[in-house]
């Protein structure tokens, strides 16, 4: 693989990264776009806030995997692997850990 194909594979990365965590992300943020009922729970900072954070985890996490295990396994095929598995985790963290509000119910 040479230098240009690595940068090419890591910008790959990157933009996968990104588009997969804002698709993870995207479907837990609708109540705070929309408001929920009654549009009473409107928050549209995660759309200036919330949206490029999740954008740039997502792409930067898979790149610097992608990197360090270039620079440490030296094997490109071991490298996307880590990036591929650093990536699930992190979409799985963001979404355990990153929860919008939810409108309580009520327990009649």
């Amino acid at each position: 693989m040479t230098k240009d194909t690595r940068g090419y594979a890591g910008c790959l990365l990157a933009a996968g990264g990104a588009a997969t965590a804002l698709l993870a992300w995207a479907p837990l943020a609708r109540i705070s776009i929309d408001g929920g009922v009654g549009q009473r729970h409107r928050d549209l900072s995660v759309l200036y806030v919330d949206l490029p954070l999740v954008a740039l985890g997502g792409a930067l996490l898979p790149l610097a995997l992608w990197a360090a295990g270039l620079r440490w396994l030296r094997r490109p095929w071991l490298a996307a692997a880590a990036a591929m598995a650093g990536l699930a985790l992190g979409v799985w963290g963001l979404t355990s850990w990153w929860t919008p509000y939810m409108q309580p119910e009520f327990v009649h």
